[in-house]
Formats: structure tokens, C-alpha cells, sequence
């Protein structure tokens, strides 16, 4: 089995109020469905926006949001641990089809591959 990241940018998803109710349910739904197929490993959706935001660098030095030059911010996330990429990118439909934002999908490095 391989981990999959399924993520989409915060900034593709462009709700109306009256929908985030039907969206959080179609999420809900296919959270579970992933639960009971035995492929979800963890996800959520991002609080907040950038102003909620931290950045750590490689000295430990602490600042307010990301670096201003970023264009592209993570407002959720699945991760799943399936057989196959196809199965990942299967996943990956049902989520856009909840969450109505195109998802991004990437294979996670095993712990060996991460050293």
C-alpha cells in the first residue's frame, strides 16, 4: 500500500454561502466512505486564512503568514493508503466532486525514502 496526499489550494475553492452546508456534507460523506473502504489514513480542511498563518524558518525564527511572494496556500487535505495510483486518483475525483475544487494528488515518500 502507498500514502497519497489529495489536496486542493485554498484559493480554488470559491463557495457561496448557501453551498458550504451541501459541501461539508458531501465531504462528510466521502470521509466515511473512505473510513469504511479502509483507505483513510487523516485530513481536514485548513482554519482560518493567511492571516491565521505562521512561518518557521530554518533558524526557528517565528513570523506572521507566508512569505508574501506565495501565490498558492493549502485550504485541505486527504490522505489515503491505497494499492495503486489509480486508486488515488479515484479518490481524488470523489473529493473534487464533495469539496467542488480541483485536487492535486502526490505520493508520500515512505519512512526509508524520507532519510
Amino acid at each position: 500500500m502507498t500514502k497519497y496526499l489529495i489536496s486542493f489550494r485554498d484559493e480554488a475553492v470559491d463557495y457561496r454561502d448557501e453551498d458550504v452546508a451541501d459541501i461539508a456534507e458531501a465531504s462528510s460523506a466521502m470521509t466515511r466512505e473512505a473510513i469504511a473502504a479502509g483507505v483513510f489514513v487523516f485530513g481536514g480542511g485548513i482554519k482560518g486564512g493567511l492571516e491565521d498563518a505562521w512561518t518557521v524558518d530554518e533558524a526557528g525564527v517565528v513570523t506572521d503568514g507566508p512569505y508574501p511572494e506565495s501565490k498558492e496556500h493549502l485550504g485541505g487535505f486527504i490522505i489515503v493508503d491505497v494499492d495503486t495510483l489509480e486508486d488515488a486518483l479515484k479518490w481524488a475525483g470523489k473529493c473534487a466532486a464533495a469539496c467542488r475544487a480541483t485536487m492535486q494528488v502526490r505520493e508520500l515518500l515512505s519512512g526509508a525514502e524520507a532519510r
